[in-house]
Parts: structure tokens; sequence; C-alpha cells
């Protein structure tokens, strides 16, 4: 649940703090007054899109802070008289967090509040960038609404109207029936069929398009192969040219260098010199101890003075190379280059040899091959069609039970004849599958007694949306950890009767779980654990839009004032009294009936 929620410096929110309670909380004010700002910025600290745009004029940043309290008896597989497992008692993350967030916190290496309490916040400034923050440690928006998806669970003013999307009835369809281990079965069969497929469909290209193939292949093969390449020979015969290129300099040098050291018939070299010197320390060392330290440290250089004229004689040996040898070296390079400029370096020219070999054998010995990969994918579509038909088969069952559920909801709702329908059709792809198996699912509904089920967005009214959304919003969450629940105006086109059955579901639903609700509905307002009122006024040209918690008196003139408009008397204040006295024996009755 939400415990806090810090607006500061969004649109007209200047800065508000929101303390919200258990069961059900209702926003309400007037049109414009702010109320979807709260609703906006729930969405943002919980990692949704914004902007900003959202940015109060005139401020550098906007920012949101939440504090949730995550409950570990949330989404855990438990029934309500097990006994708890004591060895959870030496794990505060284990007993305080709920599942999804626990395990969201181990992926993401960030340390857990003891209390179970989640902290975030969500600063975006005016250049733009965005810094999202879970209990003081930088996330992305993206880990930021993973999160928030287990925290919060959003439901907008359009989210009726996904119900006429009905691509998506399938997913609701497979939420409730908790089929998601199957459909990953699934999944992975009609993967190994399209990947099998694709592989025949590559070895029966057309003649001519095989005879292109062949001719483009064999070509860089034998170009490839003629370069006779080796691994690292480019980088050598570069290092070797340069050395050729620079030697006579180099032959100079090492030459000078080298006479210097070794000597000539003239004169001799150092090696020689120190060598003489060294003897005659090594013969006067035996009378001074001094003498010998420096003995020994001209003896070390007698030794590195001798290798490096040794190695000068080496490396002069190098420096020796016929007149052809560089117009060789230049046409080596010349082709090397020309091969790792069309295929990459030699390890990457040489990795595609083997690529277009492999490819080429498969090409030429198609005919064999394609015979065996024909007979794999006949065994793909058969494990494909036994998975789908096995999902097919839970589908009907859930939808069964998805049927009555919804029906039921909606006799609540005070729609009492409607007959909601999970129609099935088989789904148009090759084998008659695709990625989601092989059934297409449409939810059918008919609102009044007698008539036929029809489609719900030919069939239903906004209102009528709006009552179908709630129900499965009710039935869906039933067994999942969805944690808060946000209804941003549910009563869209709701009145009457009915607007009281959704107030009453809507509390009923608050007894399981925290509910928040932006209403503009008294039959929803009087059923508020907490009642927040949106308010907004123009102070020195700006406009500030400010939340207050009402108290009884509060909400008895706000039900008034959703009743009646501006026209509050004392008929329309003792009927909001009238109304929060019977909201209150409801939920104190429907608070019974669950706790038995």
């Amino acid at each position: 649940m939400i415990k806090l929620l810090h607006i500061e410096n969004i649109a007209v929110v200047e800065k508000a703090d929101i303390e919200f309670s258990d069961g059900l909380n209702v926003l309400t004010g007037e049109t414009g007054a702010g109320k979807s700002i709260v609703i906006d910025a729930l969405s943002a600290v919980t990692g949704g899109r914004t902007s900003r745009e959202v940015i109060r004029t005139g401020a550098d940043f906007a920012s949101v802070t939440a504090v949730f309290l995550c409950s570990a008896d949330l989404g855990r597989d438990s029934v309500a008289n097990e006994q708890p497992d004591e060895s959870l008692t030496a794990k505060p993350l284990h007993s305080q967090l709920c599942r999804v967030c626990e395990t969201w916190f181990e992926q993401n290496g960030i340390e857990p509040d003891e209390s179970g309490e989640v902290f975030i916040t969500r600063k975006i400034s005016a250049d733009g960038k965005n810094v999202c923050r879970v209990n003081g440690a930088p996330v992305s928006a993206t880990q930021l609404r993973e999160l928030g998806a287990a925290l919060l669970d959003i439901h907008g003013q359009n989210d009726g109207r996904k119900l006429l999307d009905e691509s998506a009835h399938l997913s609701y369809l497979d939420a409730f029936g908790d089929l998601d281990d199957t459909l990953c079965e699934y999944r992975a069969a009609y993967k190994r069929l399209r990947d099998k497929k694709i592989e025949i469909d590559r070895l029966t290209m057309d003649e001519r398009e095989k005879e292109r193939r062949i001719d483009e292949l064999s070509y860089h093969i034998e170009e490839i192969e003629r370069a006779k390449l080796k691994p690292g020979e480019q980088d050598e015969l570069s290092s070797r040219r340069e050395l050729l290129l620079n030697a006579s300099k180099l032959t100079e040098a090492v030459e000078s260098a080298f006479e210097s050291l070794h000597g000539s018939e003239r004169t001799d070299g150092a090696v020689a010199l120190i060598n003489d010197a060294q003897g005659q320390l090594d013969r006067a060392a035996r009378y001074s101890e001094g003498l010998r330290v420096l003995n020994e440290r001209l003896l070390d250089l007698r030794y590195s003075a001798q290798d490096i004229s040794d190695e000068l004689r080496d490396f002069r040996t190098q420096l020796d190379f016929t007149p052809d040898e560089l117009d060789e070296l230049e046409t080596r390079l010349d082709i090397l280059r020309r091969i790792t400029r069309k295929y990459g370096d030699e390890t990457e020219a040489l990795t595609y040899l083997e690529r277009s070999k492999a490819e080429l054998s498969d090409i030429e010995d198609g005919a064999s091959k394609l015979i065996k990969l024909e007979s794999e994918l006949k065994k793909c579509v058969s494990d494909a069609v036994e998975v789908a038909g096995k999902l097919s088969e839970m589908r009907k069952i859930a939808a069964g039970a998805l049927e009555s559920r919804v029906m039921d909801e909606l006799s609540h709702l005070n729609m009492p004849d409607v007959r909601f329908l999970v129609e099935f059709g088989s789904a148009r792809g090759e084998y008659g599958l695709r990625d989601t198996g092989s059934d297409d699912v449409c939810f059918l509904m008919s609102s009044n007694a007698g008539e036929a089920p029809g489609r719900i967005g030919r069939i239903a009214s906004g209102g009528e949306l709006a009552r179908i959304m709630l129900a499965l919003k009710t039935v869906l969450s039933g067994g999942q950890d969805t944690g808060a629940m946000v209804f941003d105006e549910i009563d869209s086109g709701v009145s009457g009767i009915a607007a009281q059955r959704v107030g009453e579901k809507l509390a009923k639903l608050a007894q399981l779980r925290q509910v928040l609700c932006v209403t503009h509905l008294p039959q929803i307002a009087v059923m508020a654990d907490s009642h927040f009122e949106i308010q907004k006024n123009v102070s020195k040209g700006r406009t500030y839009t400010h939340v207050n918690v009402l108290d009884f008196e509060g909400r008895k003139k706000e039900i008034a004032r959703l009743s009646g408009g501006e026209n509050v008397t004392a008929t329309t204040l003792t009927s909001a009294a009238e109304q929060l006295a019977a909201a209150e024996k409801f939920k104190q009755r429907k608070g019974k009936a669950v706790k038995s």
C-alpha cells in the first residue's frame, strides 16, 4: 500500500503532501482542480512516462516522492490458517517484503529497508533529465517501472476502452487462468517450429536464386582461400615494411652503436673496456669492502652491455634483405588489405569462409537435408499442436470460470440481466497456429434479457464499459499481488443505482487491498475510508492546487456539493449525512462478512 505521496512543482501543484490510509481513499474536487495531477504523479513515481512539460511554470524541476509499505502477506503462496515459516523471522527482507518486491531488490542489488517500507523519488529537471531513486539508490525508469507494477495497479479513464481491443481479450483470459507456464511451453514449441520452417525455406529457394547464391558463395570462398590467410599476418608484414623502408637509417645507427659496444680493429669497444675495469676492481676488492660492492655493480653492467651488444648484432641481420623483398611485401599487403576491407580482419575473414562453405554445402546437399528437415518439421508441428491443444483446453476451463465470476460481479454492479461470454475461434495462421496458440478469443455480452450476445464494442455503453472493466479488474486481481489499486474516474458514464453499486464494489474491494479512486459521484465518495478534496485557487496571478483531508463535516459539505452543485442547503447537508451513515452501515456489514 502507499502511505505517503509528496508532489512538488507539477503543473498547478506547487507542493502537496497526501497521507493515504488503508481501505478506500477517495479524491474529489471540481473539474480542472487537479485531481488528474495526483494520478499523473502516482504514475510518474512508479515508472510511468513523463516529460519536462509537467514542470510548474517558473520552476527548475518537478519531483514526486512516495513511501510504500510492501506486505509479505501479499503474493505469497499461503492459506489463511497456515503457520508462519519460522525460518523467515531471521531474514528481515523475507519477513517484510512480498515475493515480487523481494525478487526485484535481489535482482537489482539494492538493500531493502528493514521496516518493509519502499522509498521512491523521481525528479524531472528542466533540461529533460530524470533521476529515479529507490531507497536512496539510483535506478533507471525501466527498473522503476518493474517495481512499480508490483506496488500500484493504475486503471485510467481510458482503460475501459481496452475492452474494445479484441486482441487484448486473450491476454485477460490467460491472466485469469494463470496460464503463463503452459503459454511459455507452447511458445518454446512454436519457436522451434518457426526456426525449422525458416531453415527449410532457406533450402527450398527457387533454382535461379539457388544458382546465384552458389556462384556468389563460390566466388567468396575461392577469393579467401587464394589469399591463404594467417591470423596476425597483416600486422606482422606492416611492421616489416616499416623496417625495410627505414633500413638505411637503421643500419647506420645500429652499426655505429654495435661498434661502440663491441669495438673494431682500431679501437676497443665499451664491453671490452668495462671488462678490463671490472677485472681491475675484482683484484682490488680483496682489500676493500666498499670496492667489492662497486665490483658487483660493474659486473652487472658488463653482462648488460654484452647482452645489448649481442641483441644489436641479431637485429642487424634483420636489416639484410634482397632488392625484391619490399616489392613482394607490398604486393602481399595489397592482397590482405583488399580481403580485410571486404570481410574484416584475418580471423573474421576465415570465419566467414567457414560459414560460406557450410552454406554452400547445405545448398548443394539440399535435397537429402531437406527430406530430413521436413521430417523434423512434422515432429515440431505435432509437438506445437499438442501443447496448443492442452493450452486451449485449459483456456476453455478458465473461460467458464471467468464468465461465472464476471457475471456475478456485474450483478452486484446493477447489471443483473447481463450475459458475459467468452467466444472461441480458430487462430489464423500456418498450421492453425500463431505465437499465442490455436485460439482466437473474443468477449461477448448481452446487456438486456432476450438479446443475443454481441461484441462488447458494438453493444456496451460508456457506463457499461466502466463497470465491465471494474468487474474484470476485481476478478483478475483476486489472486495477484498488484499492490494498491488506483481508479481514475471509474464512474465515467455511470449514475443512479449503478453508481451506488460501483461505490459498494469499490468499498468491498478496499476491504481486501488499498484502493485509490478519483470520482465525481457522491454514491462513490460516501464509501471512502479517507476523503481528500482537491481545491484550486488563484493568488497573486498564480494558480495553486491544494489537497485537504476532510473530516465528517467537510465530507458532508463535499457530498452535498457533488449532489447539488453550489446550491448547498440544510436539506442537501442532511441528505449527505444520511448517505454517509448508510455507507458506514454497508461497510460494517460487508466487513463482518469478509472477516467471517
